[in-house]
Protein backbone atom coordinates (compact mmCIF):
# COMPACT_ATOMS: atom_id res chain seq x y z
CA UNK A 1 0.00 0.00 0.00
CA UNK A 2 1.18 3.81 -1.19
CA UNK A 3 -0.07 5.86 1.55
CA UNK A 4 0.53 9.12 0.71
CA UNK A 5 -2.41 8.79 -2.21
CA UNK A 6 -5.44 8.54 0.63
CA UNK A 7 -6.58 11.89 0.53
CA UNK A 8 -9.44 13.99 -0.83
CA UNK A 9 -10.55 17.30 -2.92
CA UNK A 10 -11.64 20.42 -1.25
CA UNK A 11 -14.50 21.02 1.28
CA UNK A 12 -17.20 21.14 -2.16
CA UNK A 13 -16.11 17.55 -2.24
CA UNK A 14 -16.73 16.84 1.25
CA UNK A 15 -20.00 18.32 1.42
CA UNK A 16 -21.65 16.47 -2.13
CA UNK A 17 -20.01 13.00 0.53
CA UNK A 18 -22.73 13.92 2.74
CA UNK A 19 -25.18 12.38 0.15
CA UNK A 20 -25.42 8.37 -0.72
CA UNK A 21 -24.69 7.06 -4.39
CA UNK A 22 -28.03 5.73 -6.16
CA UNK A 23 -26.47 3.99 -9.06
CA UNK A 24 -25.72 -0.03 -8.03
CA UNK A 25 -27.77 0.28 -4.41
CA UNK A 26 -29.99 -2.83 -4.52
CA UNK A 27 -31.04 -3.91 -0.97
CA UNK A 28 -30.96 -0.94 1.17
CA UNK A 29 -32.22 1.47 -1.09
CA UNK A 30 -31.34 4.85 -2.17
CA UNK A 31 -31.76 6.29 1.51
CA UNK A 32 -29.19 4.12 3.48
CA UNK A 33 -29.08 2.82 5.91
CA UNK A 34 -25.21 3.81 5.62
CA UNK A 35 -24.03 8.11 5.03
CA UNK A 36 -21.51 10.39 6.16
CA UNK A 37 -21.88 10.91 9.55
CA UNK A 38 -19.09 13.27 10.97
CA UNK A 39 -15.83 14.50 10.11
CA UNK A 40 -13.11 14.85 12.73
CA UNK A 41 -9.98 17.35 11.11
CA UNK A 42 -6.91 15.98 12.85
CA UNK A 43 -4.80 18.33 11.26
CA UNK A 44 -0.68 17.99 10.12
CA UNK A 45 1.06 17.30 7.22
CA UNK A 46 2.66 14.85 5.73
CA UNK A 47 1.26 11.71 4.08
CA UNK A 48 -0.76 8.41 5.37
CA UNK A 49 -1.40 4.79 5.31
CA UNK A 50 -3.66 2.00 7.55
CA UNK A 51 -5.65 2.89 10.54
CA UNK A 52 -7.03 0.47 12.89
CA UNK A 53 -9.64 0.66 15.60
CA UNK A 54 -9.64 -0.27 18.84
CA UNK A 55 -13.19 -0.72 20.08
CA UNK A 56 -11.97 -1.93 23.20
CA UNK A 57 -10.45 1.16 24.36
CA UNK A 58 -12.44 3.36 21.67
CA UNK A 59 -10.16 5.17 19.99
CA UNK A 60 -8.82 4.55 16.50
CA UNK A 61 -4.93 4.84 15.48
CA UNK A 62 -3.88 6.44 12.20
CA UNK A 63 -0.62 6.11 10.81
CA UNK A 64 0.28 9.75 9.54
CA UNK A 65 3.91 10.22 7.68
CA UNK A 66 6.53 10.21 11.07
CA UNK A 67 4.05 9.61 13.83
CA UNK A 68 0.46 7.89 14.72
CA UNK A 69 -2.09 9.51 15.89
CA UNK A 70 -4.39 7.97 18.36
CA UNK A 71 -8.11 9.78 18.54
CA UNK A 72 -11.05 9.03 20.49
CA UNK A 73 -14.32 8.02 18.70
CA UNK A 74 -16.54 9.01 21.40
CA UNK A 75 -15.55 12.94 20.89
CA UNK A 76 -13.35 12.41 17.29
CA UNK A 77 -10.50 14.10 19.29
CA UNK A 78 -6.78 13.57 19.33
CA UNK A 79 -5.76 12.06 22.69
CA UNK A 80 -2.17 11.12 22.33
CA UNK A 81 0.36 10.35 19.48
CA UNK A 82 3.15 8.29 19.05
CA UNK A 83 5.89 10.30 17.36
CA UNK A 84 9.24 10.45 16.06
CA UNK A 85 8.96 7.90 13.84
CA UNK A 86 10.61 8.20 9.82
CA UNK A 87 7.53 6.48 8.30
CA UNK A 88 4.80 4.80 9.39
CA UNK A 89 2.01 1.98 7.45
CA UNK A 90 0.48 -0.12 9.87
CA UNK A 91 -0.43 -0.88 13.45
CA UNK A 92 -1.32 -3.74 15.64
CA UNK A 93 -2.70 -4.45 18.80
CA UNK A 94 -1.68 -7.74 21.58
CA UNK A 95 -5.14 -9.06 23.00
CA UNK A 96 -3.54 -8.10 26.71
CA UNK A 97 -3.96 -4.58 26.04
CA UNK A 98 -0.71 -3.89 26.93
CA UNK A 99 1.46 -3.12 23.63
CA UNK A 100 0.47 -1.67 20.05
CA UNK A 101 3.17 -2.60 17.64
CA UNK A 102 3.88 -0.08 14.05
CA UNK A 103 5.37 -0.93 11.02
CA UNK A 104 7.90 1.99 10.96
CA UNK A 105 8.99 1.60 7.07
CA UNK A 106 11.18 4.06 6.89
CA UNK A 107 13.33 2.31 9.62
CA UNK A 108 12.76 -1.74 8.58
CA UNK A 109 11.36 -1.88 12.33
CA UNK A 110 8.47 -2.56 14.19
CA UNK A 111 8.04 -0.10 16.90
CA UNK A 112 6.48 -1.25 20.42
CA UNK A 113 4.21 1.20 22.44
CA UNK A 114 2.49 1.19 25.93
CA UNK A 115 -1.38 1.14 24.69
CA UNK A 116 -1.85 3.79 28.23
CA UNK A 117 0.64 6.07 28.05
CA UNK A 118 1.61 6.09 24.23
CA UNK A 119 5.06 5.93 25.08
CA UNK A 120 7.61 3.78 23.12
CA UNK A 121 9.30 1.02 24.57
CA UNK A 122 11.45 -0.83 21.91
CA UNK A 123 12.24 -1.23 18.04
CA UNK A 124 12.61 -4.58 16.77
CA UNK A 125 14.62 -4.60 13.49
CA UNK A 126 12.76 -6.17 10.37
CA UNK A 127 13.32 -7.28 6.82
CA UNK A 128 13.11 -3.94 4.33
CA UNK A 129 9.97 -1.22 4.45
CA UNK A 130 7.55 -3.26 6.66
CA UNK A 131 4.11 -2.14 5.84
CA UNK A 132 1.16 -4.97 6.81
CA UNK A 133 0.97 -5.63 10.40
CA UNK A 134 -0.62 -8.15 12.66
CA UNK A 135 -1.15 -9.87 16.27
CA UNK A 136 -1.55 -13.61 15.54
CA UNK A 137 -3.53 -14.28 18.83
CA UNK A 138 -2.82 -17.95 19.45
CA UNK A 139 0.93 -17.73 19.12
CA UNK A 140 0.97 -13.95 20.28
CA UNK A 141 3.42 -13.15 17.41
CA UNK A 142 3.33 -9.74 15.58
CA UNK A 143 3.67 -10.58 11.74
CA UNK A 144 5.35 -7.96 9.89
CA UNK A 145 5.16 -8.43 5.98
CA UNK A 146 8.03 -6.04 4.27
CA UNK A 147 7.38 -4.41 1.03
CA UNK A 148 10.88 -4.67 -0.42
CA UNK A 149 12.33 -7.64 0.95
CA UNK A 150 8.80 -9.63 -0.04
CA UNK A 151 8.99 -11.65 3.40
CA UNK A 152 7.29 -11.60 6.53
CA UNK A 153 8.95 -10.95 9.97
CA UNK A 154 7.56 -13.04 13.07
CA UNK A 155 8.28 -11.19 16.41
CA UNK A 156 7.54 -13.21 19.48
CA UNK A 157 6.39 -10.50 21.83
CA UNK A 158 7.24 -11.95 24.93
CA UNK A 159 10.92 -11.29 24.03
CA UNK A 160 10.71 -9.13 21.79
CA UNK A 161 12.93 -10.66 18.90
CA UNK A 162 12.36 -11.69 15.82
CA UNK A 163 12.29 -15.79 15.55
CA UNK A 164 11.33 -15.79 11.98
CA UNK A 165 12.10 -14.46 8.72
CA UNK A 166 9.68 -16.27 6.37
CA UNK A 167 10.25 -15.72 2.34
CA UNK A 168 7.28 -14.67 0.08
CA UNK A 169 6.85 -15.18 -3.57
CA UNK A 170 6.40 -11.56 -3.85
CA UNK A 171 5.35 -7.98 -2.89
CA UNK A 172 3.13 -8.53 0.30
CA UNK A 173 0.04 -6.25 0.82
CA UNK A 174 -2.68 -6.34 3.75
CA UNK A 175 -2.57 -9.35 6.20
CA UNK A 176 -5.40 -10.90 8.05
CA UNK A 177 -5.85 -13.96 11.16
CA UNK A 178 -8.03 -16.37 11.56
CA UNK A 179 -7.68 -16.56 15.15
CA UNK A 180 -7.11 -20.61 14.59
CA UNK A 181 -3.07 -20.07 14.40
CA UNK A 182 -2.93 -19.39 10.34
CA UNK A 183 -2.20 -15.89 8.57
CA UNK A 184 -3.52 -15.09 5.50
CA UNK A 185 -1.49 -12.25 2.81
CA UNK A 186 -2.28 -10.76 -0.36
CA UNK A 187 0.91 -11.00 -2.80
CA UNK A 188 0.47 -7.89 -4.94
CA UNK A 189 2.88 -8.67 -7.65
CA UNK A 190 2.00 -12.41 -8.42
CA UNK A 191 -2.07 -11.74 -7.73
CA UNK A 192 -2.36 -14.25 -5.00
CA UNK A 193 -2.99 -15.02 -1.70
CA UNK A 194 -0.63 -16.95 0.83
CA UNK A 195 -1.57 -18.79 3.77
CA UNK A 196 0.67 -19.18 6.55
CA UNK A 197 1.21 -21.78 9.49
CA UNK A 198 1.58 -19.29 12.62
CA UNK A 199 2.75 -22.71 14.47
CA UNK A 200 5.20 -23.78 11.68
CA UNK A 201 6.18 -20.50 10.82
CA UNK A 202 6.07 -21.63 7.12
CA UNK A 203 3.61 -21.14 3.57
CA UNK A 204 1.62 -23.93 3.95
CA UNK A 205 -0.36 -22.96 0.68
CA UNK A 206 -0.42 -20.55 -2.19
CA UNK A 207 -3.77 -19.76 -3.98
CA UNK A 208 -4.02 -17.87 -7.94
CA UNK A 209 -7.01 -15.07 -7.44
CA UNK A 210 -8.06 -15.52 -10.62
CA UNK A 211 -9.68 -12.66 -12.10
CA UNK A 212 -8.09 -10.05 -9.67
CA UNK A 213 -5.10 -8.09 -10.38
CA UNK A 214 -2.95 -6.19 -7.92
CA UNK A 215 -4.78 -7.44 -4.76
CA UNK A 216 -4.47 -5.14 -1.93
CA UNK A 217 -6.96 -4.60 1.11
CA UNK A 218 -8.30 -7.81 2.91
CA UNK A 219 -11.00 -8.91 5.26
CA UNK A 220 -11.74 -12.13 6.76
CA UNK A 221 -15.13 -13.57 7.86
CA UNK A 222 -13.51 -15.88 10.67
CA UNK A 223 -16.48 -17.92 11.33
CA UNK A 224 -17.96 -18.25 7.72
CA UNK A 225 -14.05 -18.89 6.58
CA UNK A 226 -14.21 -16.16 3.65
CA UNK A 227 -11.69 -13.44 2.43
CA UNK A 228 -12.17 -10.40 0.82
CA UNK A 229 -9.80 -9.26 -1.71
CA UNK A 230 -10.10 -6.02 -2.79
CA UNK A 231 -8.31 -5.65 -6.30
CA UNK A 232 -7.85 -3.06 -9.26
CA UNK A 233 -10.78 -3.68 -12.11
CA UNK A 234 -13.02 -2.34 -9.58
CA UNK A 235 -13.36 -6.05 -8.06
CA UNK A 236 -13.60 -7.69 -4.74
CA UNK A 237 -12.35 -11.52 -4.97
CA UNK A 238 -14.24 -13.50 -2.31
CA UNK A 239 -12.05 -16.63 -1.43
CA UNK A 240 -12.45 -20.07 0.97
CA UNK A 241 -9.92 -19.56 3.41
CA UNK A 242 -9.94 -23.54 3.66
CA UNK A 243 -9.60 -24.32 -0.14
CA UNK A 244 -8.60 -22.01 -1.86
CA UNK A 245 -11.70 -21.55 -4.41
CA UNK A 246 -12.53 -18.02 -5.82
CA UNK A 247 -16.28 -18.20 -4.83
CA UNK A 248 -16.92 -14.65 -6.73
CA UNK A 249 -15.71 -11.84 -7.96
CA UNK A 250 -17.87 -8.75 -6.73
CA UNK A 251 -18.29 -5.32 -7.78
CA UNK A 252 -16.99 -2.90 -6.21
CA UNK A 253 -15.81 1.15 -6.87
CA UNK A 254 -12.66 2.18 -8.43
CA UNK A 255 -9.57 2.39 -7.23
CA UNK A 256 -10.07 0.03 -4.11
CA UNK A 257 -7.51 0.15 -1.55
CA UNK A 258 -8.99 -0.99 2.00
CA UNK A 259 -11.03 -3.55 2.86
CA UNK A 260 -13.72 -4.80 6.26
CA UNK A 261 -15.70 -7.06 7.45
CA UNK A 262 -18.80 -6.51 9.75
CA UNK A 263 -20.01 -10.06 11.51
CA UNK A 264 -22.91 -8.80 12.74
CA UNK A 265 -24.43 -7.30 9.56
CA UNK A 266 -22.94 -9.68 7.13
CA UNK A 267 -21.48 -7.09 5.05
CA UNK A 268 -18.40 -6.41 3.61
CA UNK A 269 -16.93 -2.86 2.81
CA UNK A 270 -14.65 -1.51 0.21
CA UNK A 271 -12.96 1.92 0.53
CA UNK A 272 -12.32 3.45 -3.46
CA UNK A 273 -10.29 6.10 -4.78
CA UNK A 274 -13.07 6.72 -6.98
CA UNK A 275 -15.07 8.52 -4.24
CA UNK A 276 -17.04 5.34 -3.14
CA UNK A 277 -17.30 2.99 -0.17
CA UNK A 278 -19.18 -0.26 -1.55
CA UNK A 279 -21.42 -2.32 0.88
CA UNK A 280 -21.62 -5.55 -0.18
CA UNK A 281 -24.32 -8.63 0.61
CA UNK A 282 -22.29 -11.66 2.17
CA UNK A 283 -25.35 -13.61 3.65
CA UNK A 284 -25.89 -15.41 0.30
CA UNK A 285 -23.86 -16.35 -2.56
CA UNK A 286 -24.20 -13.48 -4.49
CA UNK A 287 -22.23 -10.74 -3.40
CA UNK A 288 -24.93 -8.11 -4.37
CA UNK A 289 -23.60 -4.78 -4.10
CA UNK A 290 -26.53 -2.88 -1.84
CA UNK A 291 -24.97 0.14 -1.01
CA UNK A 292 -22.48 2.65 -2.89
CA UNK A 293 -21.83 5.33 0.21
CA UNK A 294 -20.58 8.56 -1.93
CA UNK A 295 -17.15 9.42 -0.01
CA UNK A 296 -14.41 12.62 -0.63
CA UNK A 297 -12.12 11.41 -3.60
CA UNK A 298 -9.04 9.50 -3.03
CA UNK A 299 -10.23 8.83 1.13
CA UNK A 300 -9.70 5.04 0.04
CA UNK A 301 -7.94 4.03 3.12
CA UNK A 302 -10.47 2.37 5.97
CA UNK A 303 -10.99 0.49 9.10
CA UNK A 304 -13.99 -1.23 10.62
CA UNK A 305 -15.05 -0.25 14.54
CA UNK A 306 -16.79 -3.57 15.64
CA UNK A 307 -18.03 -1.92 18.50
CA UNK A 308 -19.60 0.65 17.24
CA UNK A 309 -20.50 -0.62 13.30
CA UNK A 310 -19.07 2.41 11.82
CA UNK A 311 -15.98 2.48 8.75
CA UNK A 312 -13.32 5.63 9.85
CA UNK A 313 -11.57 6.46 6.31
CA UNK A 314 -8.74 8.63 5.80
CA UNK A 315 -8.88 12.02 3.96
CA UNK A 316 -7.90 15.45 3.46
CA UNK A 317 -8.00 18.08 0.73
CA UNK A 318 -5.89 18.80 -1.82
CA UNK A 319 -4.06 21.78 -3.61
CA UNK A 320 -3.57 21.27 -7.75
CA UNK A 321 -0.86 19.55 -8.82
CA UNK A 322 2.30 20.88 -10.37
CA UNK A 323 2.98 21.01 -14.12
CA UNK A 324 4.35 17.26 -15.74
CA UNK A 325 8.04 17.63 -16.11
CA UNK A 326 10.42 15.48 -17.73
CA UNK A 327 11.79 14.39 -14.56
CA UNK A 328 8.19 13.90 -13.27
CA UNK A 329 5.37 13.13 -15.96
CA UNK A 330 2.67 12.89 -13.39
CA UNK A 331 2.93 14.84 -11.24
CA UNK A 332 0.54 14.03 -7.76
CA UNK A 333 -1.66 17.41 -6.25
CA UNK A 334 -0.40 17.76 -3.06
CA UNK A 335 -2.02 17.85 0.47
CA UNK A 336 -3.22 20.86 2.00
CA UNK A 337 -1.65 21.41 5.08
CA UNK A 338 -3.78 21.12 8.27
CA UNK A 339 -6.23 19.24 6.41
CA UNK A 340 -6.00 15.46 7.18
CA UNK A 341 -9.04 14.09 8.22
CA UNK A 342 -11.40 10.80 9.60
CA UNK A 343 -14.18 10.68 7.53
CA UNK A 344 -17.02 8.69 10.14
CA UNK A 345 -19.25 6.58 8.07
CA UNK A 346 -22.01 4.70 9.88
CA UNK A 347 -26.00 3.99 9.97
CA UNK A 348 -28.38 6.56 10.55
Amino acid sequence: MIGFGRVVRSASVLAGALALMAPGVMAFGADGPYTVLDKWVIGGTGGWDYLLADPSMHVVYLTHGPRVEVVDTTTGKAVGAIADLKGTHGVALDSEGKYGYISDGGANAVVVFDRKTYAKVNSIATGMNPDGLLFEPVTKTVWAFNGRSNDASVIDTATMKVVATIKLSGKPEFPAADGKGFVFVNIETKNSIVKLDAKALKVVSEWPLTGCESPSGLAMDTVGRRLFSVCDGKVMAVTSADTGKVLKLAKVGDGPDAAGFDAKNQVAFSSNSDGTLTVIDTKGDSYAVVQNVATPKRSRTMAFDSGTGRVYLLAAEYAPAAAPTAAVPKPRPTVVPGSYSVIVVGKK
